[in-house]
């Protein structure tokens, strides 16, 4: 008699549930910027290492802008930034790339690159903030790091879930493995990444107010990029995106704007 696939999918859930409970138990780590514990298996020198190699590659392959101005500008605002945000052994490193698409991005290490096809949206020094704040902030609380561990604990689990249905009818095997594919992708991952992303607006809104960028300047920006995403034909559902609707970031930001608001006072 064949066996039914939906009671290995949930046995499979149950075995898998205990391998992450494990894992995590054993591979907390506490974070100095919040406080909170985090599932992180490599070390903060590990990460710098990957960050720097990495760096060094985007390097050798992107143009890198010879625009004076531009690159005075980005100068100025990470200068102002990496004096509130804490990378102990970093190596800093400010580059601006000469890059249409919009994007930016920090690497663990203190390595910073901007593409100048950020700059017409970010427009001021205070917008720039914003975004460089937000890529300092995945750096700080080491998202990169807890990704990795996190696709290392997702890999395990697919192994054991391998194992597990390895004597199972070739129908029922791919049935249970495609329910777990689609439970870590859409039930994990993807709500894992857009947690990072609303810790990074928060904290990285927490820098530009201390490093005295007003702190509005973020949900300023923001409505920019969904008038720029408009404009592309808009972003794919936030169930399927690593990254939240823009009317909920800026919903999250205007919960946190008061705080903030408070530090910019404190520092201008």
């Amino acid at each position: 008699m064949k066996r039914s696939p939906i009671p290995l999918v949930n046995r499979l859930v149950a075995y898998s549930s205990f391998f992450f409970a494990l894992f995590a138990l054993v591979s907390c780590v506490q974070l100095s910027e919040t406080g909170q514990n985090a599932f992180i298996i490599t070390t903060p020198q590990q990460e710098m290492a990957l960050g720097t190699q990495a760096f060094n590659d985007l390097k050798s392959k992107m143009k890198v802008s010879d625009n004076s101005a531009k690159r005075a500008q980005v100068k100025r605002v990470a200068d102002r930034l990496k004096k509130v945000v804490s990378l102990p052994g970093g190596e800093w490193e400010v580059v601006l790339f000469d890059e249409p698409t919009p994007n930016a991005f920090a690497l663990p290490g203190g390595k910073i690159g901007v593409h100048t096809g950020i700059l017409p949206l970010t427009k001021t020094d205070a917008g720039l903030a914003v975004v460089i704040g937000h890529e300092l902030a995945h750096v700080t609380l080491r998202h990169g790091g807890q990704r990795m561990s996190q696709q290392a604990a997702v890999s395990g689990a697919a192994t054991l879930a391998d194992l597990f249905t390895k004597d199972s009818n070739p129908r029922t095997r791919q049935i249970t493995m495609a329910a777990y594919g689609l439970g870590a992708q859409y039930g994990l991952i993807l709500p894992y990444s857009r947690t990072h992303e609303y810790e990074a607006d928060r904290y990285g809104m927490i820098y530009m107010a201390k490093a005295g960028y007003n702190p509005e300047e973020a949900i300023a920006f923001w409505k920019r990029m969904i008038d720029y995403s408009k404009k592309r034909g808009g972003k794919p559902l936030e169930f399927l995106s690593t990254h939240p609707a823009d009317h909920n970031r800026i919903a999250k930001l205007k919960e946190h704007l008061p705080s903030a608001l408070n530090l910019y006072k404190l520092h201008q």
